[in-house]
């Protein structure tokens, strides 16, 4: 499910449905469907916990992931309560 977008720098977020803790994002550079798409998966982190790539595409740029970074950063209390409505989570710690 799409959850954000950055349309200037091509960038949207998806969270997975039937995805696993910990919270997590899937960010594409360019649309999902794509030949050319590349994705960073981004932990979403905590009120305590900055967010921080676990893994990325490696035909991806580096400043495209530090986009990407900071775009989940700066929505990173959205993107845990939106983590929460779709997994059915009431607390992260449960």
């Amino acid at each position: 499910m799409k959850v954000l977008e950055d349309l200037k720098k091509n960038l949207f977020v998806y969270i997975y449905t039937n995805d696993h803790i910990p919270c997590h994002v899937h960010v594409f550079k360019g649309r999902k469907n794509d030949t050319n798409q590349k994705e960073v998966k981004i932990n979403i982190g905590s009120e305590e916990e900055r967010p921080s790539v676990v893994v990325a595409n490696p035909n991806m740029k580096n400043k495209d992931i530090i986009d990407a970074l900071k775009l989940v950063a700066a929505n990173q209390e959205m993107l845990l309560r939106k983590w929460q409505e779709i997994h059915g989570i009431q607390e992260l710690g449960d």
